[in-house]
């Protein structure tokens, strides 16, 4: 996948390229060097005894993909899966996950002095460790999600565990 830093040829400014999604009524971005692939909401296997945002696991290619719900994650509100909705592949460390997202919009460029740090209203709802930045292309703000920083070590361990629990039946 591409680098998701770009020098702009005419200007010494980095461009960050970005996959926007949409969570919530709100416009959130992911750097694109994270994200593996973007697939439909397959059939998910519910797994006992796991922490509300994980949705389960999905059988991707042979690969036990664990799926956490953003939006329950974030303490969002959040709709019913639709048509819409997408897995968004990530790696997150040395993990990869899929993230239910209610869509995904684009792919985008953004120069570096366009991103700021988060104002605290926004913070107020997501926890200020999630965001990367705030974004502003014209009249939109994108909040930049820094998806390392999404789970804590100790829920990393876990979501990995159910990574590795081995292939499951097609």
């Amino acid at each position: 996948m591409a680098e998701s830093v770009i020098m702009d040829s005419s200007s010494s400014k980095e461009l960050l390229q970005l996959v926007i999604c949409q969570l919530s009524n709100e416009e959130f971005g992911i750097e694109i060097s994270r994200v593996k692939e973007i697939i439909r909401i397959p059939g998910i296997t519910k797994i006992p005894q796991v922490p509300g945002y994980v949705e389960g696991i999905i059988n991707l290619r042979g690969r036990i993909i664990p799926i956490i719900n953003l939006a329950t994650k974030f303490n969002l509100a959040h709709e019913e899966m639709s048509d819409h909705s997408r897995i968004m592949v990530v790696e997150i460390g040395n993990m990869v996950a899929g993230m239910v997202v209610d869509s995904v919009t684009e792919v985008l460029r953004i120069s570096s002095e366009n991103i700021e740090p988060a104002p605290e209203i926004i913070t107020s709802k997501i926890t200020e460790r999630y965001i990367q930045g705030v974004g502003k292309i014209d009249e939109r703000l994108l909040i930049l999600l820094d998806i390392d920083k999404i789970f804590t070590q100790e829920q990393k361990a876990q979501i990995s565990r159910l990574e590795n629990a081995g292939p499951i039946p097609a």
